[in-house]
């Protein structure tokens, strides 16, 4: 429901903070995730089977927890934008933001006129307590969301200081496994062009002002990268949680059994 973004209150105090993925669409790992102590959550609409319907029952039971609900869209289109924003997501993550026009475009369809063009139902929707709030969200839900750009490609790293200064842009986030990919060294993160591509997208960042956000990855683990600079970090997902939890018990019980 409609309420102060604390994830934005945390950045604009210039603390770091640590975030996990929902990827698996269970209200119920959600619920643990927000209760566990995490600052916000980003809810996987790029590469999790969720529907918006889904979408709906994380957000309902994210509601009473303190994590911030942040919602990565498929891709950069405004109609998903508009109906995720009327759930009452608190942020965007936007996939693959290439150009300074493409972070525009996302920022705009995250306003109501006359600061973007996202359509208007505020006297309805659940971001605005079903209309409960409606003036008051009108009023001020652009001014409490949080708008995250991905840099997922050698070319968007040539366009971060443009598109760190597009107004109404928060953050700019590295997707390693992408950015490596798009120079053919996908996930070999040890490779010297991919650590220097990786390094000037985080100086980039650093020098743009923007709040820089990313995942641990080989060689970049969670510590070092909060060293560096690194204020939004997303270290694990449900899924691994899950896998590696049942995995390790398992292997144990294989061992106890001598069977390994």
């Amino acid at each position: 429901m409609f309420r102060e973004n604390a994830l934005k209150t945390r950045l604009a105090a210039g603390r770091p903070a640590l975030g996990c993925w929902l990827d698996m669409a269970s209200p119920m790992a959600a619920e643990i995730v927000g209760l566990a102590g995490y600052d916000f959550v980003v809810i996987d609409h790029e590469h999790g089977p969720g529907t918006l319907a889904d979408g709906l029952a994380l957000l309902q039971a994210l509601s009473g927890t303190p994590a911030t609900a942040i919602m990565r869209v498929p891709a950069n289109d405004p109609v998903y934008v508009k109906r995720a924003l009327d759930l009452g997501v608190e942020g965007l993550m936007f996939p693959n933001v290439n150009s300074a026009e493409e972070a525009r475009a996302a920022v705009g369809a995250c306003h109501y006129p006359p600061r973007g063009t996202r359509g208007a139902a505020y006297g309805m929707v659940r971001g605005a307590d079903y209309g409960l709030r409606g003036e008051r969200y009108r009023e001020t839900a652009g001014d409490e969301l949080l708008v995250i750009c991905q840099i997922e490609t050698a070319a968007a790293v040539d366009s971060i200081p443009e598109i760190a200064a597009v107004p109404g842009v928060d953050s700019l986030f590295v997707g390693p496994y992408d950015l490596s990919g798009s120079i053919g060294r996908l996930g070999r993160f040890e490779d010297p062009e991919v650590a220097a591509l990786l390094d000037r997208a985080e100086r980039a960042i650093l020098d743009s002002g923007s709040v820089y956000g990313t995942i641990p990855v080989i060689g970049r683990p969670m510590a070092d990268l909060v060293a560096r600079g690194a204020r939004l970090v997303v270290a694990g997902n449900d899924i691994g949680f899950v896998r590696t939890g049942a995995v390790q018990q398992v292997e144990a019980f294989r061992a106890a059994c001598g069977e390994r």
